[in-house]
């Protein structure tokens, strides 16, 4: 009787380890960010909006991955363009739950899944969208509608994510694909229309709290 106890302790011990072992890890590749950096259109650059995804990430357990920030800057002096799209890999993409956003970067700008219901967080909760209190379906993009850059003039990247004070603009999208009229731009995931302003407290004005997109790109 001794020996059959010891040899249940035992399997009771394993058991969870081997839960664990038998569970696949997570496959998420893209989410909607929890939160912003709270400076408005001021990101960091490419490179601190980068560093946000790969923290929102990290804070979840998923292990390290290339995380970047679906985000496009235009010409300046000192910098060049850079599309959204050329960044981000080339999929699939899947959310919290493994529900595929697209499989590829041509599928993704054109009938891809994203709606608010795959538009998660790093944690798979719903972002607010049109008709919540507050509404912040606002996404973060400064791209034209297949991912590419605008043109600098006007300024739609809130000086190519450094800038937070009350002039300039930069480009968003619908995560929940719901727009003030019912046509396709309006509507659109991520060239819906520009802010009014690129400080933190301009972006509700239009429905947004400084929310952008994470794609893994490796």
């Amino acid at each position: 009787m001794k020996r059959l106890c010891l040899a249940l302790t035992a399997l009771v011990c394993v058991s969870p380890a081997f839960a664990q072992t038998a569970t696949p890890p997570s496959q998420m590749t893209f989410f909607v960010t929890s939160v912003g950096p709270g400076r408005g259109g001021d990101l960091g650059g490419l490179a601190g909006a980068d560093a946000h995804c790969q923290a929102l990430a990290l804070a979840t357990g998923m292990g390290p991955r290339n995380w970047r920030a679906y985000l496009s800057t235009s010409a300046t002096p000192s910098s060049p363009v850079v599309n959204a799209r050329d960044r981000i890999g080339r999929g699939p993409w899947r959310n919290a739950s493994g529900a595929i956003i697209a499989n590829s970067v041509a599928e993704l700008h054109g009938e891809n899944g994203l709606t608010k219901q795959t538009a998660v967080t790093e944690r798979g909760a719903a972002v607010n969208g049109r008709g919540d209190t507050p509404n912040t379906h606002d996404i973060l993009t400064g791209s034209a509608p297949d991912g590419t850059a605008l043109p600098a003039s006007p300024d739609m990247t809130c000086r190519n994510w450094t800038y937070s004070g009350p002039e300039g603009a930069a480009m968003v999208g619908h995560h929940d694909r719901i727009g003030l009229r019912d046509d396709a731009p309006s509507r659109s995931w991520n060239a819906s229309h520009p802010t009014r302003g690129c400080g933190q407290d301009a972006l509700p004005a239009t429905g947004g709290s400084g929310l952008f997109y994470c794609f893994a790109a490796d």
